[in-house]
């Protein structure tokens, strides 16, 4: 059993009441590299909606998914882990995906069925999430189905964009793979959907349960 002194707000941290930030540090290496990864994003979308340089397009979009992983191994690595660090990761993550998601349904590199379906586990995420912040919780931890789910759709849109700025020959291998990728992707990102669905109600049921006096069992 957990108590939380009366009075007391519960944490805006992620992991909830009683979690301790990671630390409290912007100037990082890590961070940097999240803030270079947020600056690609609108780079991509000029390149790909504008300039339609789609070869140079494509080495953005695949540096940007290539280095998913960096900026949390470095933060881990060199001990530089950071609150900053863990919302804007997920934050890098999330704009990447959306801009490619709405500059693909653009071009028409994927139907806008296959948008639908991850926009849709978007706003379930976001429900989720003022629900939480309503209670006086952060975000949760990100899990690796997540991170996996990610991890497979950043892989899988420079692939298709290739696949639809290339020859014929080129086009059907790496749409086959960016195909297959992709709705791989879309299966986790669902799947990890729903463990955050359920993480948060069963952080609410905790909040509902400690009552004005902080008890939780």
């Amino acid at each position: 059993m957990s108590r939380r002194p009366a009075g007391a707000q519960p944490s805006e941290y992620t992991g909830g009441p009683g979690a301790a930030p990671s630390g409290d540090r912007v100037l990082t290496l890590p961070n940097l590299i999240s803030f270079v990864r947020l600056l690609g994003v609108p780079l991509f979308l000029y390149l790909l909606l504008v300039a339609h340089a789609d070869v140079a397009a494509v080495v953005v979009l695949a540096i940007g998914g290539t280095t998913d992983w960096v900026d949390g191994w470095i933060a881990r690595r060199l001990r530089q882990v950071s609150r900053l660090g863990e919302l804007l990761d997920p934050l890098a993550d999330r704009l990447y995906i959306l801009a490619t998601l709405l500059a693909f349904t653009a071009r028409e590199v994927v139907p806008w069925q296959f948008t639908a379906a991850l926009l849709a586990r978007e706003l379930l995420l976001l429900g989720s999430l003022g629900v939480l912040r309503r209670h006086g919780y952060g975000p949760p931890p990100v899990h690796y189905v997540g991170k996996t789910a990610t991890f497979l759709l950043l892989a899988a849109f420079p692939t298709l964009l290739l696949a639809h700025a290339t020859t014929a020959v080129t086009a059907t291998a790496a749409g086959a793979v960016g195909w297959g990728l992709a709705w791989w992707g879309l299966v986790l990102y669902w799947a990890a959907g729903g463990l955050y669905v359920v993480q948060a109600a069963r952080l609410v049921r905790a909040a509902r349960a400690a009552g004005p006096g902080g008890v939780a069992a």
